[in-house]
């Protein structure tokens, strides 16, 4: 086990706001870690410091000597009309058949390798993303909240990549289903400093919660105790017979002290709309087609979603979610067949084209006032400001000064102060720390009325949804069962088709994997100069592992300590089969030399 990272007595201030505060942590190369804490934290600055991006104010980051970071880029590093195969050889120098078998693991293949990568939605470039962040063959991944944006079908293959993977990550999100599903090392971020937790985010929050109220107990019983001493010494401290017991007394008060507990950070206090329950559908859709002018996204689509449902609109990125929300909120015309509502309905909606069109002259506090439903107090208001992290002169700010994340918080805010009795919401935890999630959670299952929303968040939707409706290949239609029925149906399908890629690829003799990989034609077969300078950086490194495998052989023999002879037993049980790979791959160059 060796450390890759350790970070020592960081601090690190913007102004008056101090982020890390004698920070200190270690990431050793076997771990996979889940990096936690409130939105403002810092924990993008420390990792744009990891990154050698930004400076600490003081402290150190000691890097391994071998470290080599790997991080998932948000910008688009695309050329115009560059197919992922072009780009995937291109940023990594790697050969098409490499490229095209890390392609794949994320479902990469055929007719997705070979059309622009311009044309592919979000949720499939940052599959090509990834695919070129594991090319360079990083020991340590660092993932900035990697499933913003990706659809379940993709969440679910990283999951899948990322529990195989054998490096170490540091991963930065709000989503515990997914950290749950990925991570066996917690990190969290809170009033600058690092604590480390060696289990899940579950247990963490867990053992957070246990130490919490076994320190307010054990402070519960200390203040009764001084109750009782402060009474006694108060009773007998005149009296000359009593003196020195009372004094005695105060001696022992002097030394009892309460067990120090960081006070809270304020939690999130969100309350839905109040309304009044009632029966019968709330929306219908009858032969209803959507899309636009140029293009049919989906037809046919006969539904009801009765009142007090919280529907969850599922379906992979590109299938037609979104484009269904705006239909049946009157923000994009149907181009056939008709959306009714049921009588009474008010229907308040969260989505980006909502947020963005707020009106920038007015404050905070002005907004939430002309949105908030009569009767809502002034404190009720800036409860909901505080939950949705507008607090203290914040709720000043002009709307014009905000940024995109700080505009939709405004918007849900204003949205949950209101008397709407039917929400839709687009993606309501994007821009929502762990806490106000699951504060948001809870208030909309306890809402009387009628949500429909989309979500990347499985914990979340897990919690909220007591319907599934399923927007996939041209139809939209209600899926049979609650979410885990949903979420299981497609980890079955992506493991089947998993275990076909394998028996398929078991059958692909090692030369030919270019061809699974349909690379363009003029990629596949490559001239004499090519196949010699791998075959010499293959033989480079042939020579280098059998030099450390050596090395290491004859350490294993001296060593007498238990614990450093497995390290070496298994360092030199890893060299051996990178060695059985590289003089694989030289016997396969070997052939194509043959050939040529």
């Amino acid at each position: 086990m060796a450390v890759l990272l350790q970070i020592k007595n960081a601090q690190k201030s913007y102004g008056n706001q101090v982020l890390l505060d004698g920070a200190e942590a270690t990431i050793n190369d076997d771990v996979k870690v889940g990096f936690v804490g409130r939105n403002g934290a810092g924990k993008s600055t420390l990792l744009r410091i990891l990154l050698g991006e930004e400076e600490l104010d003081s402290g150190e980051i000691i890097r391994h000597p071998n470290l080599r970071l790997g991080y998932l880029r948000q910008h688009d590093p695309f050329l115009p009309e560059e197919t992922p195969l072009e780009f995937l050889m291109r940023d990594s120098g790697q050969p098409d058949w490499k490229c095209g078998e890390i392609a794949g693991q994320f479902e990469l293949k055929g007719a997705y390798l070979e059309g622009p990568v311009s044309k592919m939605s979000g949720g499939w470039q940052t599959r090509v993303k990834l695919a070129a962040l594991l090319l360079h063959e990083p020991n340590l991944l660092l993932l900035d909240e990697p499933t913003n944006f990706l659809d379940l079908r993709t969440q679910i293959l990283l999951e899948h990549f990322l529990r195989g993977y054998q490096e170490a990550c540091l991963i930065v999100s709000h989503d515990r289903a997914f950290l749950a599903a990925t991570c066996n090392h917690t990190l969290d971020l809170a009033r600058g400093k690092l604590t480390s937790f060696p289990g899940r985010i579950d247990a963490y929050l867990e053992f957070q919660e246990e130490q919490r109220e076994q320190y307010l107990r054990s402070n519960a019983a200390t203040l009764a105790k001084r109750r009782h001493l402060e009474e006694f010494i108060a009773k007998n401290k005149a009296r000359a017979s009593t003196a020195t017991r009372a004094k005695s007394k105060e001696k022992q008060l002097e030394k009892m002290e309460l067990i120090e507990i960081d006070s809270d950070e304020p939690n999130a206090c969100i309350r839905a709309p109040l309304v009044e329950p009632r029966q019968g559908p709330a929306l219908r859709c009858k032969e209803l087609v959507i899309g636009y002018p140029e293009r049919q996204i989906a037809k046919d689509i006969n539904l009801e979603i009765d009142h007090g449902e919280r529907a969850a609109i599922v379906g992979d990125n590109g299938q037609g979610k979104t484009t269904f929300l705006r239909t049946i909120v009157e923000s994009l015309r149907p181009m056939a067949g008709e959306v009714k509502w049921g009588f009474g309905c008010s229907v308040g909606t969260y989505a980006q084209h909502v947020y963005t069109s707020l009106p920038d002259q007015q404050t905070v506090l002005d907004y939430l006032h002309s949105t908030a439903s009569r009767g809502t107090t002034d404190q009720g208001i800036l409860n909901m400001a505080g939950a949705m992290l507008f607090r203290g002169d914040a709720v000043q700010k002009k709307i014009s000064v905000l940024s995109g994340g700080e505009r939709a918080r405004l918007c849900m805010a204003g949205l949950l102060l209101s008397q709407y009795n039917i929400l839709i919401l687009d993606e309501p935890g994007n821009h929502l720390d762990v806490d106000t999630v699951e504060a948001l959670a809870t208030a909309l299952v306890n809402y009387k009325g009628t949500v429909i929303f989309t979500s990347h968040d499985r914990h979340f939707m897990k919690r909220v949804a007591t319907c599934i409706i399923e927007v996939r290949d041209g139809h939209v239609t209600n899926y049979a069962g609650q979410y885990d029925a949903y979420l299981y149906s497609v980890n079955k399908e992506i493991e089947e088709g998993e275990r076909e890629e394998a028996t398929r690829m078991a059958k692909t003799p090692g030369a030919l994997i270019a061809k699974s990989a349909k690379a363009p034609p003029r990629a596949v077969r490559r001239n004499e100069r090519e196949i010699r300078k791998e075959l010499s950086t293959i033989e480079k490194a042939i020579a280098r592992l059998d030099d450390q495998k050596r090395q290491m052989s004859a350490q294993l023999l001296q060593t007498a300590n238990q614990n450093e002879a497995m390290r070496l037993h298994n360092e030199v049980m890893s060299l051996t089969d990178q060695l059985a790979q590289a003089e694989e791959r030289w016997c396969e160059l070997q052939s194509e030399l043959d050939e040529e």
